[in-house]
């Protein structure tokens, strides 16, 4: 195995954004990274969906990637998300990025404008020809509108910075088409998908309920490549419904309610999203509850 695809191996977590009376929270930050990497974490990706990246400045982008790289100190990757609407802008945050020390970008399909294959080849082409670290690519079109076909995703994956691909369009026929045109390392991006995305060529997930139980999906990949299906199975059968829990409203939203509920972070959220429903709140409790976490006797405040 080449040291760029051991960096899209195994469990890699979209790090939520926390915030304290507004602010971004960078001491919650560092403590989650650092709980991560302890609990079998092996890259970190800052500045994503799950980082309500496009709520924050520019400032506090590169506040958050800095931090999140000193807490690891090498430990694990740091993979931070750099893409936008715009092509020009991706690639200076991209740079900035790298500047600071990132082990490679993430970039999301150009959201909004709802470019042509055409254009998604132009755009990432021209992202990874402006870089010297390996790029992700971000496939999610439930939140983009658009999606990247397995034929361009094939045609980028000759690109030599271009080393992976982010799949969070639910579908597992996505992948098997993608792997049969091209040997790209393919993440799942959804947890719920990761098991049976594992079955047809995944190599890794990148997970948003890992901030919450890690330590599972580690053992959950470990049991699979070791032909334990079963076992494989049973754990993803158990967490099944803390996934579903994660997503019943707006990604980070629940999430935040979760490791708030836990006391690791303060739970606060930007508009536009908003803080989840009561009925939301019980359920992801509910869902806690059935896995084993606790709720802190000390929340955050």
């Amino acid at each position: 195995m080449t040291a760029m695809n051991a960096m899209f191996e195994g469990l890699a977590v979209a790090l939520v954004t926390p915030y304290r009376k507004g602010a971004v929270d960078t001491d919650a930050i560092a403590g989650l990274a650092e709980r991560l990497v302890e609990r079998g974490a092996r890259a970190l990706y800052p500045c994503g969906c799950t980082g309500e990246a496009t709520s924050l400045t520019r400032e506090e982008r590169a506040k958050v990637i800095r931090t999140v790289l000193e807490a690891v100190h090498g430990r694990a990757v740091v993979i931070a998300g750099t893409g936008t609407a715009s092509t020009d802008e991706t690639i200076e945050l991209s740079r900035e990025a790298i500047r600071l020390g990132a082990d490679g970008v993430m970039v999301i399909t150009p959201y909004s404008c709802r470019p042509t294959q055409e254009g998604l080849l132009a755009h990432y082409r021209a992202v990874a020809d402006a870089i010297d670290r390996p790029m992700v690519l971000y496939n999610v079109p439930s939140r983009t509108g658009a999606s990247i076909a397995p034929e361009t995703v094939a045609k980028l994956a000759e690109h030599p910075r271009i080393a992976a691909i982010k799949e969070a369009s639910g579908s597992i026929d996505q992948t098997s088409a993608i792997r049969a045109r091209c040997d790209i390392a393919v993440l799942a991006g959804d947890d719920a998908l990761y098991l049976a995305l594992l079955a047809v060529g995944a190599r890794g997930v990148v997970s948003v309920a890992g901030h919450l139980v890690a330590s599972d999906l580690v053992e959950l990949e470990r049991h699979f490549r070791a032909g334990r299906i079963g076992e494989a199975e049973a754990v993803h059968r158990r967490l099944t419904p803390l996934f579903k829990a994660l997503f019943i409203e707006t990604n980070p939203a629940p999430l935040k309610h979760a490791l708030a509920r836990l006391g690791w972070i303060s739970g606060e959220i930007r508009l536009p999203l908003v803080t989840v429903r009561p009925e939301t709140a019980k359920a992801i409790e509910t869902a806690m509850d059935a896995v084993g976490l606790a709720e802190s006797p000390r929340r955050s405040a």
